[in-house]
């Protein structure tokens, strides 16, 4: 019963971190589009200077997308208060990644090696 409750242990780390590490990507991946975008625009019409609709995020999200990130948030939350002084997107999912996969990465799997040495 304890080997069951340990795979499952292991798979629930591994589902949490992948989860979270694939919307991170998704997210960086947007972001380099966006500002390619913006970078590309300022290029073609040097003249205009200021607010453009390249640097914001797409609205075009997909249903597994906003699932994905739906999920990472509720698996993140926990860990908003850390980061509730930052302004920056990327320091805010960067430090909610790593601590996400120290919690939910090694913690879950330490303890899966815990609980399987005693038994």
């Amino acid at each position: 019963m304890i080997s069951s409750f340990v795979r499952l242990l292991r798979l629930a780390s591994f589902v949490i971190c992948t989860i979270v590490i694939v919307s991170f990507a998704i997210f960086a991946i947007g972001q380099t589009k966006a500002a390619s975008a913006h970078q590309t625009e300022a290029i073609s019409n040097p003249g205009i200077v200021g607010t453009s609709s390249a640097g914001k995020a797409s609205t075009h999200d997909s249903s597994l997308h906003k699932d994905i990130d739906e999920a990472s948030e509720q698996l993140t939350s926990p860990f908003a208060g850390v980061v509730s002084g930052s302004s920056s997107e990327w320091i805010i999912r960067g430090v909610k990644l790593l601590l996400a996969l120290v919690v939910y990465g090694f913690g879950l799997s330490y303890l899966a090696r815990v609980l399987y040495v005693r038994v």
